[in-house]
């Protein structure tokens, strides 16, 4: 799939788009325990690609390939825990992720391999389940970032990719393309040289934070927030 807007390309994203609607809109009427279903599928999912990867299905080193060190490996853990406990630090990092580098890493896939290899199935599967669950817990469930939000996770991020920086220094991998950009075309193409495009990227995720915090606003304006801590009472019956 490293071909953009191929036939694979644009139908793995239209399905993703479309389950990610289904998914939002599902969770709006009727909330339930299909969600954790859905944390269940996303760390199955991840755990079988390291699983892979550590006997060997990747060219290269294990240590420097196997490390679920990624943003987008992480973001599938983070989205399947913010899914099954629903914990507001949670839901704002799978939001600010999600919608920013898993969505980029779904528009331009660093995937050379094609439909229906195991590897397409669990790439789109990973990525597109951490957009479905960052839209479902906040524009289904409404669980809307607070205002504190987007300094937090831009903390924890700058903060994460100095740690995984000092780990690709010390294996001499790439974990978030820190030492070099990706094979396949992508957004940093046009960021410059290293080391410019990181700084570049910086910017770029700030802005995107920015206006994903500002559409989440606009949102929580307009519907009532909600709140799941515990699960309704099944004294009464419904009409």
């Amino acid at each position: 799939m490293s071909g953009l807007l191929t036939a694979e390309h644009v139908g793995a994203l239209a399905a993703i788009a479309l389950c990610s609607t289904g998914a939002v809109l599902a969770a709006r009427t009727r909330p339930g325990a299909w969600i954790k279903a859905l944390a269940v599928v996303l760390v199955v999912d991840e755990v079988s690609w390291l699983i892979f990867l550590l006997a060997g299905g990747q060219p290269g080193s294990r240590l420097a390939q196997s490390l679920p060190l990624q943003l987008c490996d992480v973001g599938v853990f983070v989205a399947a825990f913010a899914l099954w406990f629903r914990r507001q630090w949670l839901v704002e990092l799978t939001y600010f992720w999600g919608l920013t580098g898993t969505l980029q890493a779904l528009l331009t896939p660093d995937l050379p391999q094609h439909f229906p290899t195991y590897p397409y199935f669990q790439y789109n599967i990973a990525h597109g389940g951490v957009v479905a669950a960052a839209l479902l817990l906040v524009f289904g469930l409404d669980l809307y970032p607070r205002r504190s939000a987007l300094l937090k996770v831009a903390a924890i991020t700058i903060v994460y990719a100095a740690l995984v920086g000092t780990v690709d220094a010390l294996t001499d991998a790439n974990y978030m393309y820190l030492r070099s950009k990706p094979p396949a075309p992508t957004l940093l193409d046009v960021m410059g040289p290293w080391p410019w495009y990181i700084g570049a990227a910086g910017l770029v995720a700030l802005v995107l934070f920015l206006a994903l915090d500002a559409l989440a606003r606009i949102a929580a304006r307009s519907r009532p927030r909600r709140t799941y801590e515990a699960p309704p009472s099944r004294r009464g019956s419904r009409a």
